[in-house]
């Protein structure tokens, strides 16, 4: 019985880092088509916005997937999406 229980949770487990891995992407898609239209952000937001939008490409590819998600988040607030 333990073994099925940890068996589950080890597949939702994997399931989950999966999806966060594909949700990367579309984060910084989300970014880079809100930065192609030029918003109305100050300087310093700008620069916040980029340098979040590469670090969460960092992580992302580090496998860092949850760091990542919650480093786009960041950087999408800051844009207002």
């Amino acid at each position: 019985m333990k073994t099925s229980k940890l068996a589950v949770l080890a597949g939702a487990l994997s399931f989950s880092a999966a999806a966060l891995a594909f949700h990367c992407p579309a984060d910084m898609k989300k970014i880079d088509e809100a930065l192609a239209k030029n918003p109305k952000l100050t300087a310093e937001q700008m620069s916040e916005v980029k340098k979040l939008r590469a670090d969460g490409e960092l992580l992302h590819q580090a496998g860092k997937h949850q760091e990542s998600v919650d480093t786009l988040a960041k950087a999408k607030k800051i844009l207002g999406i």
